[in-house]
């Protein structure tokens, strides 16, 4: 089988957003692909500076994929601190990476642009952390010769980045040791409906948590913006926000009733709602009391990231033997 590998920041709880977007989709790979999952504990220190606040995020992240269906007998997950491996690659391919790839990374040209505007020294706000970002993440790739990179077509770059490091070190030294990765983009992958309409996003504040207890998942469903028709209306599925979140729960024939429901009129919103919050607190509770019972358990999340790490370290290993015979480093 090919390798995917999907790299996850410690960014939390996520949202409904990120479910159905991200992680559904990056567990559905296990189907076809032999799959890696990591945390990106190091990449988050260019963003996250507080160390309970960085322990915490792990744990969550860790105990949000295994409980929404990551088997960690089928497919590894490990913190990428655990694979120490992973650096000394990074420091090989430092060497035949060209600061003005780097130069062009869409995250650091953001950053800039929004200092020149400011009035502030270009590089203002910017490690090396940072800067090097996209070297790191072609490591965390090449390590474990990964086929594809589940990635939104946002990040490909990142990825292009990965394929001109890697035919940069293979050319040099007449090899392939190092494999090319392709960005496995999913354009079907559906946008998630927030509560005001837009799409689903932290930054604009319309998210519904995905482990909420049901007394808050149905105040925040409760908060879901629509418009102001009146009860005995008839109303429209396709341009109503409730049915939009519905959808994605919901099975075809389940889908289809509420629809008529809403083209017949007698139904007000509140009804919707409730409707909603019934149907995601069903599917939703078996996911919330595994997570649950994982983040009561963190000794449990730590010998799963260990094992994870324990069992893919030694293709990492492999690889960098390899590497240094052929760059005379033994």
């Amino acid at each position: 089988m090919k390798t995917a590998l999907t790299g996850i920041k410690p960014t939390g709880v996520p949202h409904i957003g990120n479910y159905m977007g991200a992680i559904r989709p990056a567990l559905e790979l296990t189907r076809d692909y032999r799959c890696f999952y990591f945390i990106a504990d190091y990449h988050a220190l260019n963003f996250i500076r507080d160390p309970k606040e960085l322990k915490q995020n792990c744990y969550e992240v860790a105990a949000t994929w295994l409980a929404c269906g990551l088997d960690p007998a089928q497919s590894a997950i490990y913190r990428q601190s655990q694979v120490p491996e992973t650096f000394e690659l990074s420091t090989i391919l430092m060497c035949f990476t060209a600061k003005g790839l780097m130069n062009r990374a869409h995250a650091y040209k953001a950053m800039l642009q929004t200092n020149r505007e400011l009035g502030r020294v270009p590089d203002d706000g910017v490690n090396m952390g940072l800067f090097t970002y996209p070297v790191l993440m072609a490591a965390d790739i090449m390590l474990f010769c990964a086929d594809v990179v589940p990635v939104g077509r946002d990040q490909a770059q990142h990825i292009e980045m990965a394929q001109d490091i890697a035919q940069a070190f293979n050319y040099v030294y007449g090899c392939e040791l190092l494999k090319v990765p392709q960005p496995l983009i999913r354009e079907q992958t559906q946008t998630v409906t927030g509560l005001d309409g837009r799409k689903m996003s932290k930054s604009y504040g319309n998210t519904i948590l995905l482990f909420l207890p049901p007394k808050q998942l149905r105040k925040q469903v409760m908060r879901i913006v629509t418009n102001s028709q009146v009860v005995e209306e008839p109303k429209d599925p396709d341009t109503c926000n409730v049915f939009a979140i519905y959808k994605l729960f919901a099975t075809e024939d389940e889908r289809n009733a509420l629809a008529e429901r809403y083209r017949a009129g007698g139904m007000g919103w509140g009804d919707a709602k409730q409707t909603l919050f019934e149907k995601m607190n069903d599917v939703l509770t078996p996911y919330r009391e595994r997570y649950d019972a994982f983040m009561a358990d963190k000794p449990a999340i730590d010998r799963i990231l260990a094992d994870g790490a324990e069992q893919v370290r030694p293709q990492a290993a492999s690889l960098l033997a390899k590497l240094r015979k052929a760059v005379g480093i033994v």
